[in-house]
């Protein structure tokens, strides 16, 4: 009998049996394993364990812990739903219904209107299918037995999908029970593998994502391996509900959206607050790093952007206009800018390493579906820099900006991770350009020992990059900072400087951004806190309260000091109960509140209450206000 072997991740090799499939193979290397294995990873292929092994290939066996294994687990409850939508209504047409991030979905056809009652129904029939814990089996035919088969059954969408596929080509079913569904796999062995699952919302889409196509009703849902990861999942729904910025936003007056002006943001004065504040430290960490700040205008005229390859590949994403007969463009990047900056001066080697940095208004069209909060804009500010440097100088200076990183991300409490982006298909420069760059991008990141993942093909037009993936206190991720490499704009650009040996030469460039957008940051800390910001960031940071009116005009002469002083402070003098005063000021997520009354005012004193540690008693004014004061100084 003949014999094929696989090789494993960790470069052992194990032979079987030919014939043998991935879930048999997995079976003979552990027992334990193989409860737990959902597919394999075959060649970097997604592959059902029905499959035989190949000779030679390279498996990986995926449990719920990989993204594979979760994906396989939630593409099979997919199936139980769709399975259990034509139990409940057999006319039901099906779609397609893939995994996706956090869960899947199936889209449906049927004169049924779905409205939320109808998920519990559909759960309820789910728990069923899952309970009577059917073998999912792969059935392996022709286009022509697969056209037969589903237009017997009146999928008419099936068949429209079977029939753009090409003469040739053998397609797989999967049986479950009464249940049959046109489907590439992969799949859990059956049915009762699924059993922690929500059905969590409804909406509509076209077929094949085309609007002049039927609008189809859609059933998200997630699936979960245990009970308790569902549970806990869902929970995480619920918080990041609570702490969604754009109620949040609203409901702590930092901004807001206008129907006459989608994806421009108004800020707030206390939106403008927060902001100020960030941009502060943002100078702050900007001076300590030896960088200088400039300011480049808003719109150029388009021999620019064409020069910076902007006009051709970015095109449809910025706004334009005509000056003097002369067409225009609205910046979305700040770097042709600071290149001008740059060219205004001749430079020596001397020079270098420059360092400049531009809070730089950008303008992006975006597509009005995409547009979310603070999140997904049209205009926005990046915290832009541009640093100009020698070829020797280039791992030091990315070793720098990643400290700098750091510093910043480290202020809030944020872990990271980071992807090195490669070249991409649209990509300008040659390849020994573009190799050197990635290169010295890799070597900074490995030196500060920083884990890293590559991100094939993902590096901007002109340069690979490193991208910054912060992690919030949800634990979600959110990309921010990025370090782009560039080797070509100083090419396009003709910068020069003198070198040493008094010829002329090109300069390195690195494009960097550490919050990304600063209206996208905000949304992120708004977020991340809560809206509970520490003391140094929050809009207000103390909140005197009065108990009675006579108490008002003490509690003035403090709010008069407390402002002189720049700290943030508000007075609440309605004649209200001070118990609602303080119900009010929590609401609000004041970090301090000061209660004033006839023995505060007598002694020349403030009964504290803090946000985090409720009632701190009584102390002099002036004591308070220089703690405050060290507080917000040290950014704690």
């Amino acid at each position: 009998m003949s014999e094929v072997k696989i090789i494993l991740p960790d470069n052992s090799e194990r032979a079987y049996a030919a014939g043998t499939t991935l879930g048999e193979a997995v079976k003979e290397l552990s027992n334990s394993l193989a409860k737990k294995v959902l597919a394999a990873d075959v060649d970097g292929e997604l592959t059902d364990l029905r499959e035989e092994v190949k000779d030679g290939s390279k498996v990986s066996f995926l449990t719920f812990n990989e993204q594979g294994g979760k994906d396989t687990l939630r593409h099979s409850a997919s199936h139980i739903m769709a399975q259990a939508i034509k139990r409940l209504w057999p006319d039901a047409q099906l779609a397609i219904g893939p995994a996706i991030e956090n869960g899947f979905y199936y889209d449906i056809d049927m004169e049924h209107v779905l409205v939320p009652e109808d998920l519990a129904k559909i759960e309820a029939e789910m728990n069923k299918i899952v309970k009577a814990n059917f073998p999912i089996e792969k059935e392996v035919i022709s286009r022509d037995e697969a056209l037969k088969f589903f237009k017997e059954k009146h999928e008419n969408y099936k068949v429209e999908l079977i029939e753009d596929l090409p003469a040739d080509v053998e397609i797989s079913t999967y049986r479950q029970g009464e249940f049959v569904d046109l489907c590439a796999g992969p799949h859990v062995a059956s049915t009762g593998k699924v059993k922690a699952f929500k059905l969590q919302s409804l909406a509509g889409a076209y077929w094949r994502g085309d609007e002049k196509n039927k609008m189809l009703q859609r059933i998200y849902g997630t699936a979960f391996e245990k009970k308790e990861e569902l549970e806990e999942y869902l929970h995480l729904l619920e918080e990041a509900a609570r702490r969604d910025h754009r109620k949040l936003g609203k409901e702590l007056g930092l901004f807001v959206l206008k129907e006459q002006g989608p994806g421009f943001p108004f800020f707030l004065p206390k939106g403008m607050a927060l902001r100020n504040e960030l941009e502060n430290f943002w100078r702050e960490v900007h001076h300590d790093f030896d960088y200088e700040e400039i300011r480049t205008p808003i719109i150029l005229n388009r021999q620019l952007w064409e020069q910076s390859g902007h006009w051709f590949h970015y095109r449809e994403n910025m706004y334009t206009t005509v000056i003097d007969d002369e067409d225009y463009a609205i910046k979305p990047m700040n770097c042709p800018g600071s290149i001008l900056v740059y060219q205004n001066d001749l430079h020596s080697y001397r020079d270098f390493p420059m360092r400049m940095a531009e809070l730089g208004l950008v303008h992006r069209h975006e597509l009005s579906g995409a547009l979310h909060g603070l999140f997904r804009v049209r205009s926005f500010t990046q915290d832009d820099a541009h640093v100009f440097m020698l070829p020797s100088q280039i791992k030091s200076e990315l070793i720098k900006v990643i400290e700098l990183f750091d510093r910043i991300y480290s202020q809030f409490g944020l872990t990271y991770t980071v992807e090195l982006s490669t070249k991409p298909d649209n990509a300008m420069g040659d390849d020994a350009i573009w190799e050197a760059a990635t290169n010295a991008l890799r070597e900074a990141i490995e030196e500060k020992q920083i884990p890293y993942q590559i991100n094939e093909g993902d590096g901007a037009f002109y340069g690979p990059k490193l991208d910054f993936h912060i992690r919030d206190s949800l634990g979600r991720t959110w990309q921010c900072g990025t370090i782009q490499l560039d080797m070509n704009l100083p090419e396009r650009f003709h910068m020069e400087y003198v070198g040493e040996d008094g010829q002329k030469h090109q300069p390195i460039m690195i494009h960097r951004a550490c919050f990304g957008s600063m209206e996208r940051f905000i949304g992120i800390l708004i977020e991340h806190y809560a809206g509970a910001f520490p003391t140094w960031l929050a809009p207000v940071q103390v909140k005197i309260l009065p108990i009675s009116e006579k108490h008002v005009e003490y509690a003035e002469k403090l709010r008069k000091a407390f402002k002189k002083a720049y700290i943030r402070v508000e007075l609440d003098d309605r004649n209200e109960k001070i118990g609602y005063k303080i119900r009010q000021a929590q609401m609000e997520k004041v970090p301090y509140m000061l209660v004033v009354g006839d023995k505060e005012e007598q002694e020349v004193t403030v009964a504290v209450r803090s946000r985090v540690e409720g009632e701190k008693g009584s102390v002099k004014w002036e004591d308070f206000l220089a703690d405050i004061l060290a507080e917000v100084k040290d950014r704690k």
